[in-house]
């Protein structure tokens, strides 16, 4: 099954409702993330994904977040093509979360 997106707030509830199989990846570079990052995050920047992507656990679900969705959606649909089956693009990315779910993220 291919990539699906998923709304921030479906993100954050993943991320309360099930932290031990769910993981919330940011694919922004290290900069980025030190800015305005989600609490429970992984931070793996995209251009190390191809070479570390052997790090995540196939059997969690894991979801990806950038700055605005286009990034997140070009890793999972990598991610999904690598055999990762629970594979979503958090869509409108980190500004739309911290517009809407959580002001204290800045947006950059």
């Amino acid at each position: 099954m291919p990539f699906r997106t998923i709304t921030p707030a479906q993100a954050r509830d993943r991320l309360r409702d099930a932290p031990t199989d769910f993981v919330l990846l940011d694919c922004r570079e290290p900069e980025e993330w030190a800015l305005a990052s989600v609490p429970g995050t992984l931070n793996l920047a995209m251009p190390d994904i191809p070479k570390r992507h052997g790090e995540l656990d196939k059997s969690k679900e894991i979801a990806v977040l950038c700055h605005h969705g286009n990034r997140s959606a070009v890793v999972a649909a990598f991610l999904d093509r690598q055999g990762f089956p629970r594979t979503a693009s958090v869509g409108g990315g980190i500004d739309l979360w911290s517009r809407t779910l959580d002001k204290s993220i800045p947006t950059y």
